[in-house]
Order: C-alpha cells, then structure tokens, then sequence
C-alpha cells in the first residue's frame, strides 16, 4: 500500500492578533494550517475570514501566496511533510469535507485560546482555534496521538507529531513552489 502525504504550515504573521497570542503561549509559531499538497495554494485552518478584519473569524481556506500571507509579508513559516498512510488520508479527507459542507456553523473560538491560557475546560459546539481544529482532524484521523484534547493542544504541540520531514523554515513570501499540483480536497 503507498503511503500518503499531509503537510503541517506553522506560520506567524506578526499582526497585533498574533503578537498577543505570541505573548500568551510564547511559542515563535502560533497558526497552523493543513494542505495536502506542496504548493499550498490550498490550505486549511481557523483563521481569518476576510483578509483585512482579524475579528471574523472562521473555517477557512488559505493560500501560502495570497490573502494574509501576501497582505503581510513578513509573515514567518515553518512546513513538515507528514507520511501517512492512505486510510489515514481517507478519512482526514472525509473529515474535512464534512466541515467544509457545514462551514457557515462554525466560527472562530477566541474564548477558547482564553480558556486554553487559564487551564479552563470551555467545550463550544461548532467553535474552533486553529491547532485545535487541525488536532481534532489529525486525532480523529490516526495520525495524531496525545493525551491533550484539542482544547488544549497550541500550534507547538503539533511540532512534535511523528513521521514528520522538515520541508521549510523562513519568510513564506520567499518559499518557492516546486510543484504543478493544485487542487482542493473539499471542492
């Protein structure tokens, strides 16, 4: 059987919201999104719904090139290649899909990342920060093991995921594109 690929995109684009959640968790990356292929044009997360508004906030499809990261060049990024086999790929996509065909439910989980900082369980239906959504997926997935559950699970906690290849640490403006693939799993 061939394995699959998945990548985790950890990225800080030094806006005032990242630089208070930097503050609170005091990781150097503190958004993570998911693509599953290496041009990122395509990639997956709880961020920002509209370019220019941090406030409104939900799932949402991002690419490496354009909307915030384009907006903020500055932006910082790191990227793992995670082997996974195909049944873990199956059902990360079936997952995805799931969300995406409900996406107008689900809003971003500021009081999350407050509750997550004061050790406080808050469980919000339908409410999601970015490492929590992307555990979430991973756990349910088989690709992740933890004994965290995705409220408390930061960006960093994800570094540390197994079967994982260093691809790219820099200035996503300057990371390069070495592939024709784009495509959108939920689309």
């Amino acid at each position: 059987m061939k394995n699959k690929y998945i990548y985790l995109v950890f990225s800080n684009t030094g806006t005032l919201l990242s630089k208070c959640i930097n503050n609170i968790t005091k990781d150097d990356y503190v958004h993570v999104s998911l693509s599953f292929d290496d041009t990122f044009s395509k990639m997956y997360s709880f961020g920002r719904v509209f370019t220019s508004n941090p406030i409104i906030g939900g799932l949402v499809e991002e690419n490496l090139h354009g909307g915030v990261y384009k907006k903020f060049t500055n932006t910082k990024c790191l990227i793992y290649k995670i082997d996974i086999t195909e049944e873990q790929y199956k059902l990360l996509v079936d997952e995805l899909k799931l969300f995406f065909s409900e996406k107008r439910k689900y809003r971003y989980n500021f009081i999350g990342l407050i509750a997550m900082q004061l050790d406080k369980t808050i469980i919000r239906d339908n409410y999601y920060f970015c490492s929590e959504f992307i555990s979430q997926l991973l756990i349910n997935s088989g690709i992740y093991e933890t004994d965290k559950t995705p409220q408390f699970i930061k960006p960093s906690d994800l570094m540390k995921i197994e079967n994982k290849e260093f691809i790219y640490e820099g200035l996503a403006s300057n990371y390069t594109v070495y592939s024709d693939n784009d495509y959108s799993v939920v689309s």
